[in-house]
C-alpha cells in the first residue's frame, strides 16, 4: 500500500483576487497622511508628483509581471531571483521580502491602536493596546490558516472597504475643490524633489507581493501579469486624485496633520471625518491581513526550495494552507508589535525593497538571455520595448539607494548579513541546488 501523498496548496485564486491582494498592500494608512507630507516638500507640484511616481512604478511592475509569467510557484520574486542569479540570491530576496512584511505589519498594527485611541484613549496604551493587537492578529491568523479562499474573501472585502471612502471623498470633494490650487503655481523645488519622490516610491510599494501566492492561483502565468498592471493603474489614479482633491480643498494642505480627514470634514461635516477614520482603520487592518498572507508565503517558498527547515513548508492536511509559516510569521509580527522593536527595523525597509525590486528588474533581462532558455519556461507576458522597461526600472529603483541615509544602508546591510548567516546554518551540509 502506497503512502498518502503530501497535501498541496489549493489553487483557488483568480486574477481579481490577486489584484485585490496587490491593491490592499499598496493602499494602507499612508495615503491619508501623504498629501500633506509631499505638499510640505514640493508645494503645488504634489499631485503631479503623485502621478509621476505612480506611472514610474508601472515600469517596475511590468518587470514583476514578466518574470511572474514564467513561474507558477509560491514566492513571487524569490524563484526568478534563484533561477537567474543563484540559490543564495534567491534566499536573500525571500528573506528581505519576509523581513519587510513583518516589520511593516508591526508598524501598521500599532498605528491601528493609535487610531482607535483617538476615540477610546485607553486603547492606545498598556494592556488594552496589547489586547487590540493580539485580538486583531489572532483573528487574521485564524482566517489565514482556515484557507486561501477565506483569506481572499476577507482581502477582497478590506480592499473594497478602503477604496469606498476614498472614492466617496474624491467624487464629493471635487465639486467643492478649488482646482486652481492643483496646477503648479511656482517653479519646481528641485532641491526637494528627490526626497519627495523617495517618499512616494515607498508609498506606492507593496505591489511586489502580488505574485507571492502564485502557488495558490488557478492560472498564475496569465493572471499574475494581469494583476500587477491592474494593481498599479487604479492605485495611481486613486492616490493622485486623493492628493489633488485634498490640495483643492485645503488652502494650506502642508499645514495639516490629517489632510484627508480635514478635507473630508470640510465638505461632509462629521460624517466626512468619520468616513475617513473608519476607512483608515479598515485600511490598516486589511494591510495587516495582506502582510500575514504574503509574509507567510515567503517563508513557505524558502522552505519548499530547501533553504529553510522543512517544517516551514508543511501544508495543513485539511485547510491546505502553509499553517506553520503562517503561525511563525504571526508570532514574530506580534513580538515586534508589542515590544516596539519595529521602530529599530524601519530603516531596513529601504534596502529590503531595493533588493526585491532590483532582483526582479535584473531577472527580467537575465531570463531573456539565450543561455537561460533551457532552464526556464517562456514568458507568457513580455514587457514592451525590449530592454527599455527593465533598464528604466533599474534606474528608478537605484534612486532609492542613492537617496538612502547612512542609517538605512547600515540597517539594510545588517539584515542582509543576518540572512547570510541564516542561509549558511539552514543549508549546512546540503547539496547546492540551482
Amino acid at each position: 500500500m502506497s503512502a498518502p501523498s503530501t497535501p498541496a496548496l489549493r489553487r483557488a485564486l483568480g486574477k481579481w483576487d490577486l489584484t485585490a491582494i496587490g491593491i490592499n498592500q499598496v493602499i494602507g494608512s499612508a495615503i491619508f497622511l501623504l498629501p500633506a507630507d509631499v505638499a510640505r516638500l514640493v508645494g503645488s507640484w504634489s499631485p503631479l508628483l503623485f502621478l509621476a511616481i505612480g506611472l514610474s512604478s508601472l515600469f517596475v511592475a511590468l518587470c514583476f509581471a514578466e518574470v511572474g509569467s514564467r513561474f507558477d510557484t509560491t514566492g513571487g520574486p524569490v524563484r526568478p531571483a534563484r533561477v537567474a542569479f543563484g540559490r543564495f540570491t534567491g534566499f536573500e530576496v525571500g528573506w528581505m521580502l519576509w523581513f519587510s512584511r513583518v516589520s511593516s505589519g508591526a508598524s501598521v498594527i500599532n498605528g491601528l491602536a493609535v487610531a482607535l485611541g483617538y476615540y477610546w484613549p485607553t486603547i492606545s496604551t498598556g494592556m488594552p493596546r496589547a489586547a487590540v493587537i493580539l485580538s486583531v492578529l489572532g483573528v487574521l491568523t485564524w482566517v489565514n490558516v482556515r484557507g486561501i479562499r477565506q483569506s481572499s474573501w476577507l482581502v477582497n472585502a478590506f480592499t473594497l472597504g478602503k477604496l469606498l471612502p476614498l472614492t466617496v471623498f474624491v467624487l464629493v470633494g471635487v465639486f467643492f475643490a478649488d482646482l486652481s490650487r492643483v496646477a503648479p503655481s511656482e517653479p519646481a523645488p528641485v532641491a526637494n524633489l528627490g526626497t519627495a519622490a523617495l517618499l512616494l516610491i515607498f508609498a506606492y510599494g507593496g505591489y511586489e507581493v502580488t505574485g507571492v501566492p502564485a502557488g495558490e492561483a488557478a492560472n498564475p502565468k496569465k493572471d499574475v501579469p494581469f494583476a500587477f498592471i491592474a494593481t498599479i493603474l487604479p492605485v495611481s489614479a486613486v492616490m493622485t486624485l486623493t492628493a489633488a482633491v485634498t490640495a483643492g480643498l485645503l488652502p494650506d494642505v502642508g499645514a495639516s496633520k490629517t489632510p484627508v480627514a480635514d478635507a473630508s470634514a470640510l465638505v461632509m461635516g462629521v460624517f466626512g471625518g468619520l468616513l475617513v477614520s473608519v476607512g483608515s482603520a479598515i485600511s490598516m487592518t486589511g494591510n495587516n491581513m495582506g502582510q500575514l498572507l504574503s509574509g507567510s508565503r515567503s517563508v513557505f517558498a524558502l522552505a519548499e526550495q530547501g533553504d529553510l527547515p522543512a517544517v516551514f513548508g508543511r501544508v495543513h492536511p485539511v485547510y491546505r494552507t502553509p499553517h506553520v509559516a503562517i503561525w511563525f510569521t504571526s508570532i514574530v509580527l506580534v513580538v515586534l508589535a508589542l515590544t516596539g522593536s519595529f521602530v529599530f527595523l524601519a530603516a531596513v525597509s529601504a534596502v529590503a525593497r531595493l533588493v526585491v525590486y532590483m532582483s526582479a528588474c535584473g531577472a527580467t533581462l537575465r531570463l531573456r538571455s539565450a543561455s537561460m532558455a533551457s532552464r526556464v519556461a517562456a514568458a507568457e507576458f513580455v514587457a514592451p520595448g525590449g530592454p527599455i522597461v527593465p533598464i528604466v526600472a533599474i534606474a528608478i529603483t537605484s534612486s532609492i539607494l542613492v537617496s538612502a541615509t547612512t542609517q538605512q544602508l547600515l540597517a539594510g546591510g545588517a539584515a542582509l548579513a543576518a540572512g547570510a548567516v541564516l542561509f549558511a546554518i539552514a543549508t549546512r551540509g546540503a547539496r547546492t541546488a540551482a
